[in-house]
């Protein structure tokens, strides 16, 4: 009797059974069983207020009665458009986005970067600047508001040195300024550990054939460490950079967002218009701009940062 001739590759030649689709349709199921929790629960508590909110924002919506809410197509994007309450708002943000995003991700860099070294005691040093985050935003704005009241430490060793400032949260051009001392303060612990965690990924062999060669250190952190934390280094700016523009917790402690509106940023706005005004369709269409501009805010930071590296 003949023998079929099967060949001799890696796998033996052996010729492909119906039981490998089986193997990889159940390997497909397996991990569409791993998944499906989380895409149960991102369907009831993302995607769908996502849709919900977008379906309400063409409508004048009746938070009590929905069935009555009447539909007005794109009449609260073209309210929005000439609302100078939106744009004072947008502008706050942007104010406070320029303050803090180089702030915090140049900040927590640095202590990245410092704590690293070989230095005593450099646990504690690390212990230290994460603590502020495990600190709910309540504690922190409560905190830092007696800081910077009129009989607060800031104020006081101001008023030492010559400077009388008074309460910073109740002048229109301090207030923002405070608020952003007070976030960086709390968040570049976070991206701290972030960046830290990066940095000690960085093969040493690396600085060592630099060594050798005769690298300064800035040359060294400009050559090997900054392209070796490249893409860490671009989660923390675009992550920065989308929590800087839903600030909210920190202006509506400290400031409520006064006074005279100066602290008064989008996601603010948002909440008064929608709980305090119950206009929920109009708030709808506010938060709507905004996630369109964080999706073009992170694209662009992604593409400027991201260039064509690997």
């Amino acid at each position: 009797m003949s023998q079929i001739e099967t060949g001799s590759g890696s796998d033996g030649g052996r010729l492909p059974s119906l039981g490998d689709g089986n193997a990889a349709l159940r390997e497909w199921l397996a991990g569409i069983g791993f998944a499906l929790p989380y895409l149960i629960v991102a369907a009831g508590f993302l995607f769908g207020p996502l849709l919900l909110g977008l379906y309400m924002s063409f409508y004048d919506w009746n938070a009590v009665f929905p069935a009555e809410s009447e539909f007005i197509g794109l009449a609260n994007y073209e309210e929005l458009l000439s609302d100078p309450r939106f744009w004072n708002a947008m502008k706050n943000t942007l104010y406070f986005v320029a303050l803090t995003v180089p702030s915090i991700v140049g900040g927590s860099l640095l202590l990245a970067l410092g704590v690293n070294r070989e230095v005593t005691g450099r646990w504690v040093l690390r212990a230290i600047f994460f603590s502020p985050y495990v600190l709910t935003v309540a504690v922190i704005g409560l905190l830092w508001t007696d800081l910077f009241s009129s009989t607060g430490l800031v104020p006081y060793y101001l008023g030492q040195l010559g400077v009388d400032t008074g309460s910073w949260l109740t002048d229109p051009t301090l207030a923002m300024p405070a608020i952003t001392i007070t976030t960086i303060w709390w968040s570049v612990a976070f991206n701290f550990v972030i960046l830290l965690a990066a940095r000690q990924n960085v093969p040493e062999r690396l600085y060592e054939a630099a060594k050798l060669d005769g690298a300064s250190s800035w040359r060294m952190m400009v050559d090997i460490t900054i392209p070796q934390m490249r893409n860490p280094i671009i989660f923390v700016v675009i992550t920065t950079f989308v929590g800087s523009f839903q600030v909210f917790g920190q202006p509506f402690i400290m400031t409520q967002g006064g006074p005279s509106f100066s602290t008064t940023t989008v996601v603010m706005y948002l909440y008064q218009t929608a709980f305090s005004s119950g206009d929920f369709g109009y708030a709808a269409a506010v938060g709507y701009v905004l996630f369109m501009i964080l999706i073009v805010v992170s694209l662009i930071n992604f593409y400027v940062l991201g260039g064509d590296g690997e």
